[in-house]
């Protein structure tokens, strides 16, 4: 009886398991076939073998500087260097691993007992997604949806997610996640975060700081350290909660690191702001160049935002940040005393000096027709005089000044008023080159690149001066092999009408209108930027002479082969000026500037690689005569106060001239340069291995100081010279020359004066002898 009972009760269950079979088989075949259908693409495109291979990431160009820093990169919409998995730290890994994943290596793609606990709980305790799930979606799928396509997507997540299982290492998965996540602020992968939010590279994260990060890989955009502070540092101590879960760190450990402040160093990158903004502007127009005479092997043209190109360049990151500090501490305090000698009482019309106010009008509405307001309303049909009436309506803008925070402030005032505004302010320019190779280390094209976009380093053409006259005594001293030593009297000259293409008699005038009535020999002359003497010089070997030397040294601008080329009437480039100086102190071989050393694609692989320009000017005699005559500027010329302190003009020295006294007591060789009505003030400065040029001036030749006392060279550009190599000198690692120039083996003309003075003394009575001597 008791076995019948129990047939039948088994019987009863019979049909159960049955059906839970059947069940259990149809689930089954149905994940089968929805894995089966998703894969053909029932439910949306998938990827191909080739795009799970090579997904496609826009990928931004970087400027890696000479010792190995990012100086900035170039992107439209994503600013992402991806990194491997070796230079990521093991406790981002971990960090990312505990939060997001924690049976990462255990699983193929989908976390089987995740997808369970989310079904049942209903996502209460926590989601299902792996790590690889989620870059599936980063990658391929796209943002959730709200509505029934979520399931759809959902399968497709997994269905990649197992095929990038297949194809990457789990390191390669965990790298190319942290590569392609949005931080926000153009923190676009692991890489810019780390270097946006906490000034360094991914490698040098601390275990807190990573955890941040990290945190932010729920939704960087409502856990935003920015924006929301407590939130994101409660965040931060969940991740460090977990890696004491799982056995990351301790539970001392943590404890201790959810105590710590959570410090962000923002240092947001974009195009306008960072280090080397104008160089980096300049090598975007490089790259747009390059890419048009240098296509790939397909034909197609490489994209400079989107293809991850790595720029080699030239310039050092420090040296460029001793450079744009040297710019920033001169220029806001020379610009203090510029507004102050342009106050209303003082200066009428300020920043305009000794013009009339029809000239002041022109030059405002030729800034106003030359201003991106002025193109858009061009473009959108506006006539002239409606465009011009824009130009009275007061509006809301944020503009720069010294004396406030991030060097801007927001005011009203007229477009108009603001394009005065901003002539008020100097410009300047900086660049510094090594000689010997062309390598340019560092580069300043203005004060604010973020308001003052015109590149002055290579852009702007401004009148030389009196920087221009080495290239007259080079003349001199190559062709007729003149000694620094030779002597010409210190007495008004002239050279006739007809002469050297002069329709008039060229008379000039030293600058305080004086002569010695005394001999004077090159080096002192030079020193002291003397003009009668330099007028004799090229009256010997001709504006042509002095033309040819200047152009074989790199300079590109037109140069009319007339006499008064000497006193620096050409338009010259910083960029043109330091190369040309970098053929005396590499020994007269010159050097082309050079930007870029190599050029590699995303893989490595080197598509450019730069060649040397040189060319034989001088021989080296000659250069070396060329340094011994300039090292005489800063020994007791116009460059003295580089090495001594002057009793004379303290009040000037100590208000404008930044850093003085600067008692730099190496060799140095220089020549400073200020043109006419101070509308220009240069310094060029050489040691060694190093040679750096400085230009400050208004954007119009009308505005400038009153007098030489604040106007002149030694005062406007020279301090900046200065702070850069005391910077530079105070980290050794840069190896910044304080050695006195190598001479040559075979010197052929003397520098030692003593030697030549009663051979001068005999000489100097009479023009006629004067070419034939050999000195």
């Amino acid at each position: 009886m008791a076995k019948t009972k129990q047939k039948k009760q088994q019987q009863n269950f019979l049909p159960f398991i049955k059906w839970f079979w059947i069940l259990f088989g149809a689930g089954v075949l149905s994940v089968a076939l929805i894995f089966l259908l998703a894969s053909w693409g029932v439910f949306g495109e998938m990827p191909t073998f080739e795009r799970l291979e090579n997904p496609e990431t826009n990928l931004a160009t970087e400027f890696i500087s000479s010792d190995g820093e990012t100086l900035g990169k170039l992107y439209l919409d994503d600013n992402r260097t991806p990194i491997a998995y070796e230079d990521l730290p093991k406790n981002l890994v971990d960090a990312l691993v505990a939060t997001e994943d924690a049976r990462f290596y255990e699983h193929s793609g989908i976390d089987a007992r995740g997808t369970l606990r989310a079904f049942v709980f209903l996502g209460s305790k926590g989601g299902a997604s792996t790590i690889s799930q989620q870059l599936a979606r980063q990658l391929f799928v796209g943002i959730k949806k709200k509505n029934w396509t979520k399931y759809t997507q959902k399968i497709k997540e997994w269905v990649i997610a197992t095929r990038l299982e297949r194809n990457y290492t789990k390191e390669e998965i965990i790298a190319m996640y942290l590569n392609i996540y949005d931080f926000n602020y153009n923190a676009d992968g692991i890489r810019s975060a780390a270097r946006i939010y906490f000034g360094k590279e991914p490698n040098e994260l601390r275990t807190e700081e990573s955890a941040v990060l990290v945190g932010m890989l729920k939704n960087s955009s409502y856990y935003n350290p920015m924006r929301r502070r407590q939130l994101v540092l409660d965040r931060r101590n969940t991740v460090l909660a977990q890696m004491a879960k799982y056995g990351y760190i301790t539970e001392a450990e943590k404890d201790s690191l959810q105590k710590t402040e959570m410090k962000i160093n923002f240092s947001p990158e974009s195009h306008r702001e960072g280090l080397a903004t104008y160089f980096r502007m300049y090598m975007q127009r490089f790259l747009n160049k390059w890419v048009e005479e240098n296509p790939k092997p397909d034909g197609e043209k490489y994209n400079i935002y989107l293809d991850g190109l790595k720029v080699y360049t030239t310039v050092d990151s420090r040296m460029q940040r001793n450079a744009e500090e040297a710019v920033q501490e001169h220029m806001q305090r020379l610009q203090a005393e510029f507004f102050h000698q342009n106050t209303p009482d003082r200066n009428p019309t300020a920043p305009f000096l000794d013009i009339s106010k029809g000239a002041i009008d022109t030059i405002l509405r030729s800034s106003m027709k030359r201003s991106e307001r002025w193109r858009h309303y061009k473009r959108e049909g506006l006539s002239d005089k409606e465009i011009e009436a824009t130009f009275h309506e007061k509006t809301e803008m944020t503009v720069f000044d010294w004396n406030s925070d991030s060097y801007e402030k927001d005011t009203i005032m007229t477009p108009l008023d603001s394009i005065r505004y901003y002539k008020t302010f100097l410009r300047t320019a900086m660049m510094s080159m090594e000689p010997q190779t062309g390598h340019v280390k560092a580069w300043v094209g203005g004060i604010d690149y973020k308001h003052f976009q015109y590149d002055n380093v290579i852009q702007g053409s401004r009148q030389a001066g009196s920087l221009f006259k080495p290239f007259v005594y080079a003349a001199a001293i190559d062709q007729l092999r003149y000694s620094p030593c030779y002597s010409l009297w210190d007495n008004q000259y002239c050279i006739e009408p007809g002469k050297h293409g002069n329709i008039d008699a060229w008379c000039p005038k030293n600058s305080d209108g004086k002569y010695s009535g005394e001999k004077m020999t090159l080096k002192s002359a030079l020193a002291n930027s003397v003009n009668t003497v330099t007028a004799q010089l090229i009256d010997r070997v001709g504006p042509g002479s002095v033309a040819a030397i200047a152009k074989n040294m790199g300079v590109t601008k037109d140069i009319p082969e007339v006499p008064s080329i000497a006193l620096g009437t050409p338009d010259v480039s910083v960029y043109e000026m330091v190369g040309a100086f970098g053929t005396y102190a590499n020994q007269g071989v010159y050097v082309k500037p050079v930007m870029v050393t190599r050029i590699e694609d995303k893989n490595g692989t080197v598509l450019y690689e730069y060649t040397p320009e040189t060319k034989d000017v001088l021989s080296k005699d000659v250069a070396f005569a060329m340094v011994n005559l300039m090292e005489g500027v800063t020994q007791f010329g116009s460059g003295g106060r580089l090495k001594h302190t002057f009793a004379k003009n303290q009040t000037v020295y100590k208000e404008v001239v930044t850093g003085y006294p600067y008692e730099l007591n190496n060799p140095i060789a220089g020549k400073t340069g200020t043109t006419q009505n101070q509308s220009d003030g240069w310094f060029m400065g050489m040691v060694p291995n190093l040679v750096t040029g400085v230009w400050v001036g208004g954007e119009d030749r009308s505005i400038h100081f009153s007098g030489l006392a604040y106007g002149q060279g030694a005062t406007m550009a020279l301090p900046i010279w200065a702070l850069y190599m005391k910077k530079n000198y105070a980290n050794d690692e840069l190896g910044v020359s304080k050695e006195a120039f190598e001479e040559p083996e075979e010197m052929s003309i003397e520098l030692d004066c003593t030697k030549l003075q009663e051979e001068n003394q005999d000489d100097l009575d009479t023009d006629d002898d004067l070419d034939d001597l050999d000195f």
